[in-house]
């Protein structure tokens, strides 16, 4: 079975071609980075004129990287929730469209449950249940997945995600956009014990997240400093935000799988790609005799690959939407 995966939902345009949720065939990705970093940020209403520029010519190479059809897909999957609403109104237009003129099922995907799917594609022993860390720019979420369209989050972040905590720490210090990868970079050159950052707790979880008081410290720090005209070591800085956070994640996480009797844990999302985080998990993993499973690097980003893959999933379990589908700026994976 063939599915077309079309991703939108911030500031990569992405299609891909997946076969019977496995197996990739195809997968295309136009970044807008170069663009948003002049803006420190993602501008979401640069993001939607370039979304619906480059969506067909995203959508047209994937077929023909592939050289598949139309007429050979089975079902068009599309990003509908959660992300920028003008970026995913683009994907959800279009996909509609292409679905009715195609007469093909249009099947709707949760943004965070097609990273999760992620891994599936990079390891294809890997099967529910388990347990799943997702952490990117704008979610850091603790969930079970109980099957391939079934999840319950354990734990959430109460304010910043971990990926906007790297990306504001690191425009603090002057790293370009998107800063998590400068400060994975930096990390490498420093010495994370010159500086002691806060572990921030919150009431009423044992395994939510909090990273703005993180942030904050951070942020201070920086300013403090430059108004004393004292130059902080940033390779240093950035190799403790990086233990701290990757501590964080790790500790909650290790923590939910042991409370809840899960031996298998899998990290997605863009902060899935940081090495401090990849080797945190993978040592805690190793302590406690749990599988962990890993996204290849390709994948950790947002892609239409791992809209594909959830996408099959989704269809077989008959999921699927009509002309009335709509995209939503915020929606919960319980209620997808």
């Amino acid at each position: 079975m063939l599915i077309l995966g079309i991703e939108s939902s911030c500031d990569e345009t992405a299609a891909s071609v997946v076969k019977d949720g496995r197996e990739i065939l195809s997968n295309v990705v136009s970044t807008q980075i170069e663009e948003h970093r002049k803006y420190g940020g993602v501008v979401p209403e640069i993001a939607s004129r370039r979304h619906c520029e480059n969506i067909l010519g995203v959508v047209e190479k994937a077929l023909s990287d592939c050289e598949k059809k139309l007429s050979d897909i089975d079902a068009i999957a599309v990003t509908y929730a959660p992300g920028l609403i003008g970026a995913l109104l683009v994907g959800v237009s279009f996909a509609k469209g292409l679905a009715m003129s195609a007469n093909k099922p249009l099947v709707p995907v949760h943004h965070i449950a097609g990273h999760i799917a992620s891994n599936y594609l990079s390891h294809s022993e890997l099967q529910p249940p388990y347990l799943c860390l997702v952490a990117s720019g704008g979610h850091s979420h603790i969930v079970e997945v109980l099957s391939y369209t079934d999840f319950r989050i354990i734990g959430r972040t109460r304010d910043d995600a971990a990926g906007e905590c790297f990306d504001k720490c690191a425009r603090a210090m002057g790293f370009p956009y998107p800063g998590g990868v400068h400060i994975d970079k930096a990390s490498k050159l420093g010495d994370a014990s010159e500086f002691k950052l806060p572990h921030p707790k919150v009431a009423g979880n044992e395994f939510d997240f909090s990273f703005s008081g993180l942030k904050t410290n951070v942020i201070n720090m920086i300013h403090n400093a430059q108004q004393k005209n004292i130059q902080l070591n940033f390779n240093n800085l950035s190799a403790s935000i990086q233990n701290t956070i990757s501590d964080i994640l790790t500790e909650k996480t290790i923590n939910a799988a042991k409370s809840l009797g899960y031996s298998t844990i899998a990290v997605a999302g863009g902060v899935s790609a940081n090495s401090g985080v990849r080797a945190a998990m993978e040592k805690a993993c190793t302590e406690n005799n749990f599988k962990l499973f890993l996204p290849n690097l390709s994948l950790c980003g947002d892609n239409g690959a791992m809209i594909g893959c959830q996408g099959y999933y989704n269809y077989i379990n008959n999921i699927t939407a009509d002309e009335s589908l709509n995209a939503i700026a915020t929606l919960s994976l319980e209620n997808k």
